[in-house]
C-alpha cells in the first residue's frame, strides 16, 4: 500500500506544467498601458475638442468691418429745466399783510407778489420827512438873510462909488479954482488928501464886497448841496416803503412761495422762486470718463419725432459725484413744440468732428473680452478664429478699431456669453 502511494506521488511530480503565454504573463502591465493610452487619448481629445465649439449661426451676430466716418459722441438722457431760476427776496423786513400771487402763477416783470407792513419803517420815514421839512425851512430863512445882506452890500457899494465920483469932481473943480487963484494951495492939498483917502477906501470896500459875494455864493452852494442830500435821503427813505411791496423782478412762473399771512419776513430773506420760461435748458450727468473732453460750446442735439434740434453745452460742473459730473445744454435754434419742465429727451453730445476710421458695430463681445480680442470669420464663413484687436474710441453704435482688423473682414460681435474660452468657432 505504501509502495503504491509513493509511485502515485512520483508520477504526479514528474508530470510537466504547461507554459504561461505572454499575455498571461504581462496582463497587468498591458492593462495598465492600455488604460494610460486611453487616458492620454482622452486628454488629447478633450484638449483638442475644448478649443473648438460648434455653434448655430442663428445664435450669433456677424458684422462687417468697414472704413467709414466715425462720429465720437455720447448718448445720454437730459431733463428739461428752466433756463434760469431767480430767487425772490424781501428788500425790507415786515409782516405779510397780503398775498397777491399764488404758486404756479405766470407773472410779468413788476407784478405784485405780496405786500408787507412795517410800522417801525413808517415811523422812521415820518421822522425823516419832518427833518427834511425843518431843513428846508431853515434853508429858506438863510437864503432870505443872504439875499438881504447882498442887497445891503450892493447899496453900500453904490454909495461908495457915488461918494468917490463926487469927490473926484470936487477935486477937479478945486484944481481949476487953484489955477484961477480963487483957492489956496493949502485948500487944494486938503481936498486932494480927502480924495486920495476916499479912493483907497472905496477900493478896499469894493474888494471886501467881492469877497463877501464870493463867500455868499459858496455858502449858498454848500447849502444847496446839503439840501439836495437831505432831499435824496428823504426820497430814499420814502422809497423803502415801496420795497414793502414785493414785485416780480423778471417775467416767469412763480414756482415757489414761502409766505403766510402774518408771517415775519426778514430783510433780504428768500421767500420764493421765479422760473424764467422764455427758454429752457437740458440737465444731464455724464460718466467721469468724459470729463476732460466735455467743454462749453460743444455741439449736441436731440431727435424728436424724426426731427433734429440743435443744442450746445452751456455749463460744465467739474465736481464728480458717484463717478459722474453735471452738464447743462441750451437750445440754439428751434425747440420741440412739447417742451415742458421735467420732460426727458435723449441727447447726443458730439465730442469732435467726424473722422474716417475702421469701425465695427457694438456688441456684447466688448463686455466679455474687454475689447482685447474678437472672433474673425474665414472667407468661407464656416469658421471664426480668435484674433487680438485694439479698440479706440466708441459711441453708442460703433467701436473704432485701431489694430487687428481690416475693412472687409467679418467678425462675430454677439453671443460671447456662450463661447467660454474656445479658440475657434465652427459655424453651422
Amino acid at each position: 500500500m505504501n509502495n503504491s502511494f509513493h509511485e502515485s506521488r512520483d508520477s504526479t511530480m514528474d508530470k510537466k506544467l504547461p507554459k504561461k503565454s505572454f499575455f498571461q504573463k504581462y496582463k497587468f502591465h498591458l492593462s495598465a498601458g492600455v488604460l494610460f493610452l486611453a487616458f492620454l487619448v482622452y486628454v488629447l481629445f478633450s484638449v483638442s475638442g475644448g478649443r473648438k465649439l460648434r455653434i448655430d449661426n442663428e445664435k450669433i451676430s456677424i458684422a462687417d468691418v468697414a472704413e467709414d466716418k466715425f462720429l465720437d459722441y455720447v448718448d445720454t438722457e437730459g431733463i428739461v429745466q428752466p433756463i434760469m431760476t431767480i430767487k425772490l427776496n424781501a428788500m425790507e423786513a415786515g409782516m405779510v399783510q397780503q398775498i397777491v400771487a399764488e404758486e404756479g402763477a405766470m407773472l410779468n416783470q413788476g407784478d405784485t407778489v405780496l405786500v408787507l407792513k412795517n410800522p417801525d419803517l413808517e415811523r422812521v420815514i415820518e421822522e425823516q420827512q419832518d427833518e427834511w421839512e425843518k431843513q428846508h425851512i431853515l434853508y429858506e430863512e438863510k437864503k432870505v438873510e443872504m439875499e438881504q445882506k447882498s442887497i445891503l452890500l450892493r447899496q453900500q457899494t453904490l454909495q461908495a462909488r457915488y461918494e468917490l465920483s463926487r469927490l473926484e469932481k470936487d477935486f477937479e473943480l478945486g484944481q481949476e479954482e487953484f489955477a484961477m487963484g480963487v483957492k489956496s494951495k493949502a485948500q487944494l492939498d486938503v481936498q486932494q488928501e480927502e480924495y486920495n483917502y476916499k479912493t483907497q477906501n472905496t477900493t478896499l470896500q469894493l474888494e471886501g464886497l467881492r469877497h463877501d459875494s464870493a463867500a455868499t455864493l459858496l455858502r449858498r452852494e454848500l447849502m444847496d448841496r446839503d439840501l439836495e442830500r437831505a432831499r435824496k435821503n428823504t426820497a430814499h427813505v420814502r422809497g423803502r416803503m415801496d420795497n414793502l411791496v414785493v414785485r416780480a423782478p423778471i417775467s416767469g412762473q412763480l414756482s415757489f412761495l414761502k409766505a403766510t399771512l402774518g408771517q415775519r419776513v426778514g430783510q433780504s430773506e428768500s421767500i420764493g422762486e421765479i422760473k424764467v420760461m422764455d427758454n429752457f435748458k437740458l440737465s444731464t450727468r455724464l460718466s467721469e470718463y468724459y470729463i476732460d473732453r466735455i467743454t462749453v460750446g460743444l455741439p449736441a442735439s436731440v431727435t424728436y419725432q424724426g426731427e433734429k434740434y440743435p443744442l450746445k453745452v452751456s455749463k460744465v460742473v467739474p465736481e464728480v459725484k458717484d463717478r459722474q459730473f453735471e452738464v447743462e445744454l441750451v437750445f440754439v435754434g428751434e425747440k420741440p413744440d412739447n417742451v415742458r419742465i421735467g420732460k426727458s429727451y435723449r441727447v447726443q453730445v458730439e465730442l469732435g468732428q467726424p473722422e474716417t476710421a475702421i469701425v465695427i458695430p457694438r456688441g456684447d463681445f466688448f463686455q466679455t473680452t474687454g475689447g482685447q480680442w474678437i472672433y474673425k470669420m474665414n472667407r468661407s464663413g464656416d469658421r471664426a478664429v480668435r484674433v487680438p484687436i485694439t479698440i479706440g474710441r466708441q459711441n453708442p453704435t460703433r467701436y473704432e478699431v485701431l489694430s487687428g482688423l481690416d475693412p472687409g473682414d467679418k467678425v462675430v460681435v454677439s453671443g460671447y456669453a456662450n463661447f467660454g474660452d474656445v479658440e475657434e468657432l465652427l459655424i453651422k
